[in-house]
C-alpha cells in the first residue's frame, strides 16, 4: 500500500514539473499572443487534471474494486465445513450459514455468530496439511 502511495506521489510531482515547464515555455512577452498563450496554458492545465484523475483511477480505485469483488466471491463460495479466519483473528469452522452471518465452531468447542463482512479468508482444510 505504501509503494502505491509513493508511486502516486512521484507521478503527480513529475506531472506538476512537466506542467510547470510547459507553462513556462508557452508564455510570451508580446501582447498580441497573450490570449492564445493563456488559452494554451488552460488547455495544458485541463489535460494535466485529466491525467491525474486517470492515474488515481488506475492506481487506487481500480485495485480496490478488484479486491472487493474477490472478497465477495470468496464470501459467496463459503459453505458449511469450511475453515475461516475473521478480522478479529478468530479461527473457526462454519457450522451454519445465514444471509448476513455465519455460525463458527472454534477449536475449544464454542460456537459464535460472526457477520459475513468479518470473515477475511478461507483456510486450507486440515486434512490437506502435511506434517
Amino acid at each position: 500500500m505504501r509503494k502505491i502511495r509513493f508511486l502516486n506521489l512521484v507521478v503527480i510531482l513529475a506531472l506538476l514539473g512537466i506542467l510547470t515547464f510547459l507553462a513556462g515555455c508557452s508564455t510570451t512577452t508580446t501582447s498580441s499572443t497573450s490570449s492564445s498563450s493563456s488559452l494554451g496554458t488552460w488547455l495544458i492545465l485541463i489535460i494535466f487534471i485529466v491525467i491525474i484523475f486517470g492515474f488515481m483511477y488506475f492506481f487506487t480505485i481500480r485495485p480496490q474494486q478488484k479486491k472487493r469483488q474477490e472478497t465477495l466471491k470468496m464470501l459467496q463460495s463459503l459453505q458449511i465445513g469450511d475453515n475461516v479466519i475473521t478480522n478479529g483473528g478468530i479461527y473457526g469452522k462454519i457450522q451454519n450459514v445465514y444471509v448476513d452471518s455465519f455460525i463458527l465452531k472454534t477449536d475449544s468447542g464454542d460456537t459464535i455468530r460472526v457477520a459475513k463482512w468479518a470473515v477475511v479468508g478461507k483456510l486450507p482444510d486440515e486434512s490437506s496439511k502435511t506434517s
